[in-house]
């Protein structure tokens, strides 16, 4: 009997290992840590990479490598002549996650949708503030709170939301991360134990993957959800080996050790391109980098003294020396591959004398300022320190004293929201749902002050422009509102507008149905690993 157990035991052990051996492990080596694992409470597109995207869905979804919208959670949806309310038909039978303490006893129903959002706008629901500084962001950046009248459970599958007034891109805006469905069930459970901030450190979701563990700064592991709507992914394992240094990243690459990178130096982009064991896809991205003033702090507050910094910026010094040719120079605040760019506005001259003039006129002399440069590379900006160089060069020209500050990424992205935060902050953007309003209502209206608004720019013209642009259905009426914001954007120039980047995503050529996100994010959900 001793034997025959043993025999089975050895039998059972080896199988286990034949099956560990035949399962699929796709690794990531991604470019830096998240801030936590609730996308809402965040922008930084690093998180929602590593927490809405394979943890999570939303109502709605983007068409994978389109910004057109197909269902999602809710597998149909209806709005009301008058634009006041859309009602959404939730997909029956979608299954949560489970981990260590939690076990769902129900699928998503309407309660889930009810909590995900009414936790972001009502102050008395117990996850309004449940971490430490949460802000909402995104929510309240869009103007979420003054859009959304209530939220109606009109059955367990049927959930209408009710407007203050028509949004043309609320439908958008609902497939963006911070509309994440999280699960009522799982959170009241955290909240009787006492436990609610493990709603942002052990998620459950709906999503493709599930959660498995994190070790900051180092790795985080999830599993295929066996469970998902969707079906099981073709991976079994998704493993994200965070490696900040892009030279790092590029020789895990070469070595087998990850099968994908983002954000490779551009510099080594045509090397990677002549490697028979790699790929490299290239898109444009719908993104820009910029550099944002505080306009709240003086001289910033005064646009003459903005405008004179601007002139003095080397914009083609900045594309060679940090793009390379993977980029153009931005002149505006959204990208030119999207509608409404008005390309008839004229760019600020490189000037460096006019520059200094302006800035004696306007009786400023001997100016001392900080800029911020970040720590990570992002599609808009692949050298930010180099920037920071290279704009510091270009300010002692006109007698402008730079000291360059930099901060770990979530402390860099956590400052610089700060309305009394001193100098420039070197930030940049790309669009999560493929409308203007994603950039100029978000990242310059008054309600995105002190959040994702980093000049803490509130123009009383500017705002009323982009907020009743969103009122509008007719396109072209639309398009005409957002052309008159950038040409006030433009006099105004809360920000130096930098460049708008080429995109290249780097991958193993055994890597399989990865497609490219013109929003800018990494999606797992589909690809696979040839034999």
């Amino acid at each position: 009997m001793k034997r025959l157990t043993k025999l089975l035991t050895a039998t059972v052990f080896i199988t286990g290992l034949a099956a560990a051996a035949q399962a699929k492990t796709l690794v990531y080596c991604s470019e830096g840590s998240p801030e936590g694992f609730d996308p809402a409470l965040y922008t930084a597109g690093t998180t929602f990479d590593a927490s809405s995207k394979p943890i999570y869905n939303r109502l709605v979804e983007f068409e994978r490598g389109q910004t057109t919208v197909k269902p999602g959670l809710a597998e149909s949806w209806e709005a009301a002549p008058d634009g006041l309310s859309y009602t959404f038909k939730l997909r029956p039978g979608v299954k949560f996650h489970a981990n260590d303490d939690f076990t769902p006893t129900r699928d998503l129903n309407a309660d889930d949708v009810i909590f995900s959002f009414e936790r972001q706008q009502k102050e008395d629901n117990p996850y309004f503030q449940y971490v430490d500084g949460a802000s909402w962001e995104y929510f309240n950046g869009m103007s979420m709170p003054a859009l959304i009248k209530s939220i109606d459970k009109v059955d367990d599958l049927t959930v209408r939301f009710n407007l203050n007034r028509p949004e043309a891109p609320f439908v958008a805006n609902l497939a963006m991360d911070f509309a994440s469905i999280f699960s009522k069930e799982y959170a009241d459970q955290l909240q009787d134990a006492g436990q609610g901030s493990d709603l942002n450190q052990k998620p459950v979701g709906t999503g493709p993957f599930q959660f498995v563990a994190y070790q900051p700064d180092a790795v985080i592991r999830y599993k295929a959800f066996a469970d998902y709507w969707d079906g099981k992914q073709p991976i079994d394992d998704l493993v994200f080996a965070i490696t900040v240094d892009n030279s790092v990243r590029q020789q895990k690459l070469l070595a087998g050790e990850c099968h994908v990178m983002p954000y490779p130096n551009p510099a080594d982009v045509q090397s990677l391109k002549d490697n028979a064991d790699i790929d490299v896809m290239e898109q444009e991205g719908l993104n820009v980098g910029y550099l944002a003033y505080n306009s709240q702090q003086a001289p910033f507050d005064n646009p003459k003294v903005r405008k004179a910094l601007n002139m003095a910026i080397n914009k083609q010094a900045i594309l060679d020396a940090v793009f390379q040719g993977a980029g153009q120079a931005a002149k505006n605040p959204i990208p030119p591959t999207m509608w409404s760019h008005h390309d008839e506005i004229e760019d600020d001259d490189y000037d460096p004398a006019a520059a200094k003039a302006a800035l004696e006129a306007e009786g400023v002399s001997d100016l001392k300022m900080k800029i911020w440069a970040m720590p990570v590379q992002r599609p808009y900006n692949p050298n930010a320190r180099r920037m920071a160089e290279l704009l510091q060069a270009d300010f002692a020209e006109i007698g402008v004293d730079v000291e360059i500050v930099s901060y770990e990424w979530g402390e860099y992205l956590e400052r610089s929201k700060d309305v009394n935060r001193d100098g420039a902050v070197l930030l940049g953007w790309t669009g999560d749902n493929g409308d203007p309003d994603n950039f100029l209502a978000v990242l310059l209206g008054c309600d995105a002050v002190g959040g994702s608004n980093r000049a803490h720019w509130c123009h009383d013209e500017f705002d009323k422009l982009v907020q009743d642009a969103k009122t509008k259905s007719d396109q072209a009426e639309r398009d005409a509102l957002y052309r008159q914001a950038q040409e006030v954007f433009k006099r105004e120039a809360p920000w130096a507008t930098i460049a708008h980047s080429v995109v290249h995503m780097p991958m193993r050529t055994n890597v399989t149905g990865y497609i490219m996100d013109p929003l800018g994010g990494h999606w797992f959900d589909g690809v696979d690993l040839a034999e």
